[in-house]
C-alpha cells in the first residue's frame, strides 16, 4: 500500500474555491481503482492550509491516477490557487503499533 500527503498552502482567497473543487470531485478520488481511502485535514492553526492523505493499492495504481484525466481536471484548478508550492509525499507503513 502507498500513502500519499499532499500538503497545500492557498491564497485566502483560494479556500473556498479549493474546498468546492475538493466537494466535487471527493467521490470520483475516493472511487477511482486502487484508491481505498482519502481524507482531507485541515491545519489546526492555518485555516488556508490542508492536507489530503490517500491510500493506494500500489505504486502502479496511484501512478494510473495522476495520470488520468480526473486528476489532470482537479489539479489544473487547484495548483492555479496555492500561495506556496505544494508539497506531496509517497510512504508505506513501516511501523505500526
Amino acid at each position: 500500500m502507498i500513502i500519499r500527503i499532499v500538503h497545500m498552502h492557498f491564497t485566502e482567497a483560494g479556500v473556498n474555491e479549493f474546498l468546492e473543487i475538493f466537494n466535487r470531485n471527493k467521490e470520483a478520488i475516493r472511487i477511482f481503482p486502487g484508491c481505498s481511502h482519502l481524507k482531507l485535514l485541515k491545519d489546526f492553526n492555518d485555516p488556508a492550509c490542508f492536507t489530503t492523505l490517500s491510500h493506494w493499492d500500489d505504486a502502479a495504481c496511484l501512478d494510473n491516477y495522476r495520470k488520468s484525466e480526473l486528476f489532470g481536471g482537479v489539479w489544473s484548478q487547484v495548483k492555479t490557487l496555492f500561495s506556496e508550492k505544494s508539497q506531496a509525499f509517497s510512504l508505506q507503513k513501516f511501523i505500526e503499533l
